[in-house]
């Protein structure tokens, strides 16, 4: 289909209907961001592109012809079709973006998704994220059900049965309420000790747990817990009031070490006071596009961040 000569542009007949609605050529020139001598320049090319006259100007405004008014009616109905026609070029082009779910486990999603996703969304603005925040075990548990392309969890093994990357390593500390005996303590506490006292856990499945778990089980098993809490801020919590020891993640420690609500306890085992961030995948389903790309980024970012091996892990 081509179109007839003398056909207007849109951008001319949204200026005549702002005129019909404002009454003044110079207060439509100021909403479509233009001088007036230039708005009545378009009026007038438009004027002679149809061969009827639109407007009668005067010293007190502009009013529209019978013609006028004529084209005008017809201009709402072209343009309400140009916005619903654009709305829903719209809806297609969400439909059609590039989806990227993903999971992380929560310390994770709370301190390196944002730095990772702000990196991809620099270079792939159109991915549209779906991120869900589990533990460590939920989120292996929804990337091996297909429930996430790309998984994020800390830990000291690659999940069961699914690819994985190291992108980086994430420092444990020893922590307690300043009003614990161990605050005033003069040497460092050994993973033996760790072992033989009863710490803040996290609950059963999370990367924090397991490798506090496999970290201590190497000096002997650890003891029952003083509690089992579902998150990092209630261990935190639990923490500050001198109930037990904890072993959190230096990231999820650091504002309440800054300001004194907790103490940090030097550790003689600290090069082994650490844990790793993955990133996991069905075995079968490398990354690739987007997903690919994240991984890449947020291998790049913790490299700068704290230097660590970069490596793909066989499946366990």
């Amino acid at each position: 289909m081509t179109l007839p000569p003398g056909t207007p542009d849109l951008e001319v007949l949204a200026l005549l209907v702002t005129v019909a609605e404002l009454g003044s050529l110079g207060a439509a020139a100021r909403r479509h961001g233009i001088s007036q001598p230039a708005a009545s320049m378009r009026i007038s090319a438009l004027e002679r592109r149809l061969r009827v006259k639109l407007l009668d100007r005067g010293p007190t405004g502009s009013e529209l012809t019978d013609a006028g008014q004529a084209v005008v009616a017809h201009a709402r109905t072209v343009l309400a079709a140009v916005g619903d026609l654009l709305d829903d070029v719209g809806r297609l082009r969400a439909e059609q973006a590039p989806r990227l779910r993903i999971a992380a486990s929560k310390t994770i999603a709370d301190h390196r998704i944002p730095h990772w996703l702000a990196a991809l969304r620099a270079e792939r603005p159109e991915v549209v994220i779906a991120l869900e925040v589990e533990n460590s075990t939920q989120v292996a548990a929804l990337v091996r059900d297909g429930g996430a392309d790309l998984g994020f969890v800390e830990g000291p093994h690659p999940p069961a049965g699914l690819g994985s990357r190291v992108l980086g390593t994430d420092d444990l500390v020893v922590v307690v309420a300043p009003d614990h005996p161990w605050a005033r303590r003069a040497t460092p506490v050994t993973l033996g000790e760790l072992a033989g006292t009863a710490l803040l856990w996290r609950e059963p499945g999370s990367g924090t747990r397991d490798t506090v778990w496999d970290l201590l089980s190497t000096a002997g098993a650890p003891a029952g817990p003083a509690a089992e809490l579902g998150s990092a801020a209630a261990i935190v919590a639990a923490a500050r009031t001198g109930m037990a020891p904890a072993v959190l993640s230096k990231l999820i420690a650091a504002p309440d070490l800054a300001s004194g609500a907790l103490i940090e306890i030097p550790s003689a085992d600290s090069a082994r006071l650490t844990r790793k961030f993955r990133a996991i995948w069905r075995r079968n389903t490398p990354p690739s596009g987007p997903a690919e790309l994240l991984v890449e980024r947020a291998a790049r970012l913790e490299s700068a961040r704290s230097p660590a091996p970069e490596r793909s892990e066989s499946p366990r």
